[in-house]
């Protein structure tokens, strides 16, 4: 049977989730930093893990404003918005060099630095996040899924910012993806004064 993997909606539940990423595994800080990326980015896990150092920093170890990437899924150009996790990832790197790790991959596993993290890994690392706080629906597509719930939500439910996000090609896609029950269609429509 296929776990089904929902977004986090409640931000109580973020915040438990992003503290066991962070606590709970020796490589805490590129767990959560991974979350946190792909959560900001609205990136397929395929492609977070593909990120290079030189796609998000500078030469002189600032963060850039934009990376630009080709989605290894569909091929399409996507240009990141890299602002919103400026400090995470300036964090980030500081563990990193305490660490003294050396790679090209922004998220390299810890075993063979040459390599970057699996998509099998990180899939272990959010399971175990979720038997640890009791939650059944975590996978390595909840970073993205969560991150385009907010950007809905926080946005006025700018369904067009959200597909552009994603890189849909559809409304009823975007809708299914991020999510929204009917308990959250209700919820939705009892804000509306239909006069």
């Amino acid at each position: 049977m296929q776990q089904i993997v929902l977004p986090i909606k409640d931000s109580n539940v973020l915040t438990e989730v992003q503290d066991t990423l962070l606590h709970n595994f020796r490589a805490g800080r590129r767990n959560y930093t991974i979350f946190q990326v792909g959560k900001a980015t609205l990136l397929r896990v395929s492609d977070v893990m593909r990120l290079r150092w030189t796609d998000i920093f500078n030469e002189n170890g600032t963060v850039r404003q934009n990376a630009f990437i080709h989605d290894k899924k569909t091929g399409k150009a996507n240009l990141l918005y890299l602002k919103p996790i400026q400090t995470d990832l300036l964090t980030y790197q500081a563990w990193y060099q305490k660490q003294k790790l050396h790679s090209t991959w922004l998220f390299p596993s810890t075993q063979h630095p040459d390599r970057h993290i699996t998509e099998k890994q990180f899939y272990k690392i959010m399971s175990k996040t979720g038997d640890l706080l009791g939650i059944n629906y975590l996978g390595t597509h909840t970073m993205r899924k969560t991150g385009a719930y907010r950007v809905y939500t926080q946005s006025n439910y700018n369904i067009g910012l959200v597909m552009n996000l994603l890189n849909h090609s559809s409304e009823a896609m975007t809708l299914t993806y991020l999510g929204l029950d009917q308990a959250s269609t209700e919820n939705m429509l009892d804000k509306i004064d239909f006069g």
